[in-house]
């Protein structure tokens, strides 16, 4: 007879609790089990997750940004299992290769248009950032320019959690407790309007710039070596940049002679409608991070592309240090990527992006439909399937609400008793969705039904003063 599906969630939460760090939450809490039950996941296909108490629940999010084809992709998983079958893995060291790693690399550059020269492969956003930061630092090393070694970020950035990535991150919960690195990393405005006091576009692109050469006067820049940024600042609250934007900001970079890295970990393999974001906006940068997307989440696998530029400094520094020291023991596994090049396949073949290209006003404009007067909704922004909604408090002037209201926390736990996976993001009252790109219509109406029946609800946990009202 088989067990209870209430009875197995508990008894694999209980273990959970026993055995399991997880990252993210309060962990005394979770010790002691005075914070919710873990959510057992035990399948999924599509859009949907299934929970093993047998809840089926629309993913609104993609897991994290990653499931971008959708669960239960049987050409991805068979593609594993021959890869597995055949060569389950073997390293890349000292100039040993397999067919998926040329291949896949191949396939990559094809799809930048031949703009980048090389890739190398990691396991995750989080190490192909490091690599980055080290090959900035080779660069320049190279050059006899030992002292040209400072990173800008921005604020609201996500780049990772390793050591240097981390200190990259310009999200506060991620610094707590951790005495991150400080003295090479340099801090930029986020190109967020909303709560900057700016009211012509203009005007704030120029405050942007004007950050942005003023850390540079400051810090010289024959100091510092690159600027490292995401398309859209992603996890820090899905803000797409000003028009004007990026062009300013890659002037200012190319004047100093500062590489720029550009962070595609969310933004690439179709989420804003393109291969990558930057290509949206024109961005023509030395070293590109992929991740997440790449495989879609059915393997981990990260991809740092290098620019001729990059890959021509990386090439003198054979003569003069010998063999390039840097590796890692996973890196272009060949069952991974077998993973990415199905999913690829399927982005293609299914013409994905179109989808996402098609889908991406739909949703936004339900969006806004949905909530329009809504006293707590301050702003509905979107990029192609990267969507965010913004609380703030009830009434004239715009003010934040209560942080100890937790009222993104409120809508998330709404949404998930309502059977919708959405994302409280780090940084302010927002709820974030990032679905798959095989998104549908029908799958579109039931997100945005189901987010608006959270809000609601939500809403009426709180009271008149709570919610800010005049």
């Amino acid at each position: 007879m088989s067990q209870n599906p209430d009875a197995a969630s508990a008894a694999f939460a209980a273990m959970d609790r026993h055995s399991v760090l997880h990252p993210f939450v309060r962990l005394d809490e979770y010790a002691r089990g005075t914070s919710p039950d873990p959510l057992v996941v035990d399948r999924a296909d599509g859009l949907w997750v299934h929970d093993a108490k047998g809840r089926k629940i629309l993913d609104a999010f993609s897991a994290l940004y990653c499931v971008n084809v959708g669960y239960g992709r049987q050409r991805i998983v068979d593609a594993m299992a021959k890869q597995g079958a055949r060569l389950p893995y073997y390293h890349v060291f000292a100039g040993a290769t397999h067919s998926p790693a040329a291949q896949l690399a191949e396939k990559l550059i094809e799809l930048t248009g031949g703009r980048m020269s090389k890739v190398f492969f990691g396991s995750s956003g989080s190490d192909a950032n490091e690599t980055q930061i080290k090959l900035a630092w080779y660069v320049n090393n190279v050059a006899g320019r030992p002292q040209k070694k400072k990173i800008i970020a921005r604020e609201r950035g996500y780049h990772g959690g390793t050591i240097m990535t981390a200190s990259l991150t310009g999200l506060p919960a991620y610094h707590q407790g951790f005495d991150l690195i400080t003295d090479v990393v340099r801090r930029t405005v986020a190109p967020d309007m909303f709560w900057s006091g700016f009211d012509d576009t203009a005007a704030f692109v120029r405050h942007c710039v004007a950050d942005l050469e003023a850390i540079i006067a400051r810090e010289g820049a024959d100091t510092i070596a690159a600027f490292i940024a995401e398309p859209m600042i992603g996890a820090g609250g899905m803000v797409p940049p000003p028009p004007g934007y990026w062009q300013a900001i890659q002037q200012v970079l190319r004047r100093h002679d500062i590489l720029l890295i550009l962070d595609e970990v969310v933004t690439g393999f179709g989420r804003l409608g393109e291969w990558f974001g930057g290509d949206i906006w024109g961005i023509e940068p030395d070293l590109v991070t992929l991740a997440k997307g790449l495989t879609s989440g059915y393997a981990p696998l990260s991809a740092v592309l290098v620019g001729p530029r990059v890959w021509e400094a990386l090439k003198d520094g054979g003569p003069k240090l010998g063999a390039f020291g840097h590796g890692y023991t996973y890196t272009a596994h060949p069952t991974c990527a077998a993973a990415g090049l199905a999913n690829i396949a399927i982005i293609e073949e299914e013409d994905l992006l179109a989808n996402a290209r098609d889908m991406a006003p739909y949703l936004k404009a339900a969006l806004v439909d949905r909530l329009a007067g809504h006293p707590l909704v301050g702003e509905i922004r979107a990029q192609g399937l990267a969507l965010a909604v913004e609380f703030t408090a009830e009434g004239s002037p715009r003010r934040h609400l209560a942080k100890d209201l937790r009222f993104a926390g409120r809508v998330f736990a709404r949404a998930v008793e309502n059977g919708l996976f959405a994302r409280t993001m780090p940084h302010g009252d927002i709820i974030g969705l990032a679905p798959a790109i095989s998104l549908t219509r029908a799958e579109a109406d039931l997100m945005v039904e189901r987010l608006g029946k959270a809000i609601d609800e939500a809403t009426a946990t709180l009271s008149p003063a709570e919610r800010g009202a005049a």
